[in-house]
């Protein structure tokens, strides 16, 4: 199958590696146990190209890495430490085995072998086939595509790797990686530290920048997969930075980074990335750029140089958790070149004697004493030397070596101090010293946990990864020009799976000039009162601000969506909160209220000054003509219909909407049933003054016109009653005419109650119209008949006018219609009339008398 197909490629491997004679640099000291260590002393090598068909050819490591170094030399520490502890591993002398990675992968692979199977070409076991192999365990390696190979091959052999440096979230895969470990966080975690930072300051457009290999990759993967689940930002580029320093490669994406809007760049890369994509920065003078920082640079010196300094300050950054290491100073301030196990590591410790005192030991390269250089005598003293070997205040690589190579011993420790028939293996039984193999160990090491002396806790989880803590750095620039990397939060796991960001903003020095964090939008945030619209072929990061339409609201930033007002409700001017609808009805308190309302009053007044001129003048001729009892009924009526008009103006309500056209319809009838019956008794009268025509006026006494008149009018109010029981009148909230108003209006209830009143109101209208139109031509002591068929003329076309404009008027201009057709013609059946007689009562008072009256039909005769 596959598997066997691919653990046969890896032995083949395997072999050609070992038995290719790599001179590694190493370093080595014996003891019962030995661990392994991979470590990156020299950051680069020269090695021709080579197939594995040709003479194998010998690396050339250059490049000596200082801080590399003192990793290697923490786990000597640490080694020595644990070997002076009484309580760990008692009467178990711990040795070990360092090797130099020089940045290549083919040396690392080599050097992980050779801890692997040995560097001897034989090596005795015992007759059983078992025996403490070379090494137990492995600490390293520093890179993840390092760690993945290395890994790779090594779980074939079961032995455990312990990495310390090695991020990619790839190795958290335990079926690929069965024996890996790490006490650095997995890029996943450092993924999510990143968005959190971007999420704190409001960050959402980023540019991001990788190195070309399995860190970088991974990363860039793992941050788009992240970032798109949290909808916190999106990408306005991603380019892989390349190996080889590529010129042209780097001039461009370092003009993207220029001309990009994006002012917030995450970069997951190594520090030779970091040297060679600087120093192009420089050379465009890319300004106004936040600079975010992997672990892998957050810390490094390298680039803290004075004409990098003015692009890379206020730099953020995760950087691996700091602590300290009691003793560690004091131990490597007695390394020197004579120390000697065996004599198989003075040369790594002549290399960095040599790079620290800027000297060479005897004898000297040719020329270097002809250039001036300087011999080494070995008396040199470290402390009077300012190098970075020495500065132990941001331990953090280190700090990560010390947790690795005491997580191994406290797994070693676990495992020797196992009770016989308790053990966790076949048969309960337990591993010895003499009989351990390094599959054991690595149940105990999953399971480890202990605390350091600087008080945190180490364990591994179930991928074998640490539990996830970083510092949040930030590149502090001084008053002298120097750069100063300063500690201004942390982000660290809580609860299931989320992450947590304490950050102190007031220590954080920002690169700008303002001083202040920048801001970094592909769109600025659309306010409340607005929604977010995807720009098509763009991010979802970029978008267009649409006003949110009348009616609709919405109250947060970057609403998606603009949410509908409840039905009572609008949307104020800025469209971000509902208000209530305005109320619309006719007011007293608006213009066209308060004229009708005028209008009415007056009609009033007016009516009760000609009923006040009539009483007083009662006993005239001219009141007396023409049944003066109808004509006190008829301003009385006519009183009414004026007053009824009020009922139509003012909010609306139950008993105003029940009461108006029932007032109204009874009122009018009233009025229009006094006019008729007056013109039925003039006809009557006239027909009695005929031959034979006196029996007619029996049926036109005062009685028989009082029954007519209240007869019509019971009839008005039994069809009111009728209507108002069986669909009755009341309050409705109109939102029809408009949206942001409610109309407050009175609902008919039942349209065809309404049309028999009105058209029984218009019935008696056209038939008292009729009858003093017939009755227009009677001699002059009868002519109120004229009077009475102008005023029905009127009357009829208000009213007849009234119909479309009602029904065509909206809301409460419908009610305003109504008002001006009960005034008007009310008006018009009070001037025409009373106005007449009124004029002769008042200014020809001669002609109110009988013998006037009289005359007048001897004139005409």
């Amino acid at each position: 199958g596959t598997d066997t197909q691919h653990a046969s490629f890896h032995l083949k491997f395997t072999f050609i590696l070992i038995h290719t004679p790599f001179n590694l640099n190493e370093m080595h000291k014996p003891g019962d146990v030995v661990l392994g260590g991979l470590f990156e002393v020299h950051y680069t090598s020269v090695y021709p190209e080579r197939t594995f068909t040709s003479e194998p050819q010998q690396p050339h490591c250059t490049g000596f890495d200082i801080v590399g170094f003192r990793n290697a030399m923490t786990m000597a520490f640490a080694i020595e430490e644990i070997n002076k502890n009484l309580n760990l591993l008692p009467n178990v002398t711990l040795g070990y085995s360092l090797y130099d990675n020089c940045g290549a992968l083919v040396v690392a692979l080599s050097g992980a072998l050779s801890l692997a199977s040995g560097q001897e070409e034989q090596f005795l076991l015992q007759e059983n086939c078992s025996g403490i192999p070379p090494v137990l365990g492995i600490v390293g390696d520093h890179y993840s595509t390092f760690s993945i190979a290395i890994s790779s091959v090594l779980s074939l052999y079961n032995i455990p790797i312990v990495s310390y440096f090695a991020t990619c979230s790839c190795l958290s895969d335990r079926q690929r990686f069965p024996t890996f470990f790490r006490t650095i966080p997995s890029d996943a975690f450092q993924v999510r530290a990143m968005i959190q930072i971007l999420k704190h300051f409001g960050w959402t457009w980023i540019g991001l920048l990788v190195s070309d290999d399995d860190y970088g990759l991974h990363v860039a993967q793992s941050f788009q997969s992240d970032l798109a689940k949290s909808g916190d930002g999106c990408l306005a580029y991603l380019e892989i930075l390349p190996w080889d320093s590529d010129p042209s490669e780097l001039k461009r994406i370092v003009h993207l980074i220029k001309t990009s809007t994006a002012r917030v760049v995450i970069v997951f890369a190594h520090e030779i990335h970091l040297i060679q994509l600087m120093e192009e920065v420089a050379k465009q003078n890319v300004i106004g750029r936040q600079w975010i920082a992997s672990e892998t640079w957050t810390t490094a010196s390298v680039l803290q140089t004075a004409h990098l300094t003015p692009y890379l300050r206020g730099t953020l950054g995760i950087a691996i958790r700091r602590g300290e290491i009691p003793g560690l100073r004091e131990f490597l301030l007695k390394i020197h070149p004579d120390q000697s196990d065996n004599g198989r590591y003075n040369n790594n410790l002549v290399i960095f004697w040599e790079f620290t005192f800027q000297c060479r030991f005897a004898p000297a390269p040719a020329g270097w004493l002809e250039a001036g250089g300087a011999l080494c005598t070995g008396q040199e003293h470290i402390e009077n030397v300012e190098t970075e070997f020495l500065d132990l205040s941001n331990l953090r690589p280190d700090y990560n070596v010390y947790k690795a190579v005491y997580s191994l011993a406290y797994a070693l420790n676990d495992m020797l101090h196992c009770k016989p028939g308790r053990g966790p293996f076949r048969g309960h039984s337990c591993a010895t010293l003499q009989t351990m193999e390094p599959w054991q160990l690595i149940h105990y090491l999953q399971n480890v946990n202990f605390t350091t002396p600087f008080g945190d806790q180490v364990s591994f989880d179930e991928n074998g990864d640490a539990l996830p803590v970083y510092d949040v750095m930030n590149w502090l620039h001084l008053p002298d020009g120097q750069i100063k990397v300063q500690n201004v939060g942390e982000v660290k796991r809580s609860g299931f799976k989320s992450e947590e960001l304490t950050i102190d903003e007031d220590k954080i020095f920002w690169n700008f000039e303002s001083g202040k964090p920048p801001q970094s939008v592909c769109s600025e945030s659309c306010p409340p009162g607005t929604r977010m619209a995807r720009n098509k072929g763009q991010p979802e990061c970029c978008f267009s601000c649409i006003p949110c339409s009348k009616g609709k609201i919405s109250k947060n930033n970057n609403s998606l969506e603009c949410t509908s007002c409840p039905e009572d409700f609008w949307s104020n001017p800025q469209n971000d909160h509902c208000v209530p609808k305005k109320t619309e009805f006719l007011s007293y308190h608006e213009p066209l209220g308060i004229c009708l309302t005028t209008a009415s009053l007056l009609g009033t007044f007016i009516c009760a000054v000609v009923l006040g001129i009539f009483f007083y003048h009662r006993r005239t001729p001219m009141v007396r003509a023409n049944n003066s009892e109808l004509s006190f009924l008829l301003l009385v009526s006519l009183k009414l219909c004026f007053l009824c008009s009020l009922l139509f103006i003012g909010r609306p309500r139950v008993w105003t909407c029940q009461l108006r056209h029932a007032a109204f319809g009874i009122s009018f009838v009233l009025c229009v049933s006094c006019i008729l019956v007056k013109t039925m008794v003039v006809l009557a009268v006239f027909k009695a003054s005929k031959p034979g025509g006196g029996t007619i006026l029996k049926w036109f006494g005062s009685m028989q016109q009082r029954g007519t008149v209240l007869a019509l009018t019971c009839i008005q109010a039994g069809i009111c009653t009728a209507w108002l029981v069986s669909s009755s009148p009341a309050p409705h909230k109109n939102m029809q005419y408009h949206n942001d108003k409610i109309v407050y209006e009175c609902a008919v209830g039942s349209t065809v109650g309404f049309a028999v009143l009105l058209g029984y109101i218009g019935v008696l209208a056209v038939l008292s119209f009729l009858l003093a139109f017939l009755a227009r031509n009677l001699p002059d002591n009868f002519n109120e008949a004229r009077l009475i068929t102008f005023s029905m003329l009127s009357f009829c076309a208000v009213w007849v006018a009234f119909v479309p404009a009602y029904v065509n008027s909206p809301g409460k201009y419908a009610d305003a219609v109504e008002v001006f057709a009960i005034l008007a013609s009310s008006f018009g059946l009070l001037v025409a009339l009373f106005g007449p007689k009124c004029y002769i009562i008042l200014l020809k008072p001669e002609r109110n008398t009988k013998k006037a009256i009289m005359g007048r039909l001897t004139t005409k005769e």
